[in-house]
């Protein structure tokens, strides 16, 4: 467990992230409209959509300044000012750069491209795959070199997706290949497959370990994500190429 006054430096400066998040969120909420006239009723202000907002950006910011002030008060600004040197020092790049913050570093790239691109651009269940083999081969794995070696494919692999979809490919390619961005995130699936095994296949133990990532990155989707949409009836976020072969599986007439 890190020392108090180790918590108390971080806490300042966690403490001035959640301010400054807060004002932001305050900021925003006074652009909505306070009172006015809809469809020819007077509201007034105290129904406004901006409370609730202003209330929670308000809250964030009290909290995050009270979260200084302790931590202030606990180490004191001359100790505070030793870590703004250790900041701009040669000794944060080597912070930067340890394995607990590198896999930082790959779960924030892999939720933002699972949730920002993959989930509104491609069938959920290719998806949903995609996210469960890099994630658990990343982690599960517990192998710090070779997580930085699967987060690279990755991000590399991301920027092919990004390209692909930032200059239009699928609706150029729709008339011709029909759920092209699906089968490009198939293609990468099985070159992030290809890769993982490449690196593991002379360890017998994580060996194991990629067959079970194989079974519960492809059957979990599939369980889960059928149970939603075909006994709950709840549509998925993008159905694509195997959501098209499982409705015509699903309501095949014989």
């Amino acid at each position: 467990m890190m020392e108090k006054d180790k918590l108390r430096r971080a806490d300042a400066f966690s403490g001035a992230a959640i301010l400054l998040f807060g004002l932001w969120v305050v900021s925003q909420a006074v652009k909505m409209p306070m009172k006015g006239s809809w469809g020819g009723v007077q509201n007034v202000w105290f129904v406004s959509p901006a409370l609730f907002p202003l209330f929670v950006g308000a809250m964030i910011a009290l909290l995050g300044a009270l979260l200084v002030k302790n931590a202030l008060k606990t180490v004191g600004f001359k100790a505070m000012g030793g870590i703004i040197g250790w900041m701009v020092s040669r000794e944060l790049i080597l912070f930067l750069k340890t394995p607990a913050l590198i896999r930082f570093y790959a779960i924030v790239a892999l939720f933002c491209s699972f949730v920002f691109m993959n989930i509104p651009r491609v069938d959920f269940f290719l998806g949903a795959i995609h996210f469960l083999l890099v994630f658990i081969s990343m982690f599960y794995f517990d192998n710090d070199r070779l997580l930085i070696k699967l987060l690279v494919f990755y991000l590399c692999s991301t920027l092919v997706s990004m390209i692909f979809f930032a200059v239009g490919l699928p609706t150029a390619l729709e008339f011709y290949i029909p759920f092209s961005g699906d089968w490009l995130t198939l293609v990468l699936i099985a070159a992030y497959g290809i890769y993982t095994w490449t690196q593991v296949r002379t360890d017998a133990a994580l060996r194991k370990k990629y067959a079970t990532m194989l079974i519960l990155a492809a059957l979990a989707p599939f369980l889960i994500g059928s149970a939603f949409k075909y006994l709950l009836l709840v549509p998925m976020p993008k159905e694509g190429l195997v959501v098209f072969l499982l409705d015509a599986i699903r309501y095949w007439e014989f």
